[in-house]
């Protein structure tokens, strides 16, 4: 079977989603900073954003038709590979589960890419969230945050920071 070409999110698109992805990712990475969980109103909102706001996109913003549908497929093999890392404790249900949500919007990017920006947001994530729950002001202004003293790392802040930086940089023209 050959795999057709697909293009990428127009910056147009990209433009488009932004506002809803930084509300979500902020959502996100608040509540698994807080509570260690993502809900699933998350998720669904934000397959909810590339339903609606990613059709207005086909339309007026140059997302080919066959990229959106296709970003349908991605989300349901992410969720098939997050289903199994889930089950072999490789990475929380949560975060499985808000992967599946964002796969659509990176539809069409060269694997490369996505790795990179995942990367550096896990690391720069990790980092600044091990720096922050150090700070005196910061821990006392959130202090009931499971974060803060869980063994764990709250996947979600490196998530939403990927979704973010991803459509930041396909508005910046940089791919």
């Amino acid at each position: 079977m050959v795999f057709p070409t697909l293009t990428p999110l127009t910056a147009g698109a990209a433009i488009a989603f932004l506002p809803f992805a930084l509300f979500i990712g902020g959502w996100v990475a608040w509540s698994d900073m807080k509570f260690m969980k993502i809900p699933n109103k998350t998720m669904i909102a934000l397959l909810g954003v590339w339903l609606v706001v990613g059709l207005g996109a086909v339309f007026l913003t140059g997302l080919s038709l066959q990229s959106w549908l296709w970003g349908w497929a991605l989300a349901a093999i992410t969720l098939v590979i997050g289903f199994l890392a889930n089950a072999l404790r490789l990475v929380g249900g949560g975060d499985a589960k808000f992967a599946t949500a964002m796969a659509p919007f990176f539809v069409g990017t060269d694997w490369r890419t996505i790795f990179v920006i995942a990367a550096s947001c896990l690391i720069g994530a990790f980092v600044v969230h091990r720096i922050i729950r150090n700070i005196g002001p910061i821990r006392r202004a959130s202090p009931d945050w499971i974060s803060w003293t869980s063994n764990d790392f709250p996947m979600g802040l490196a998530l939403a920071g990927t979704l973010i930086f991803h459509l930041l940089l396909t508005i910046s023209g940089a791919f």
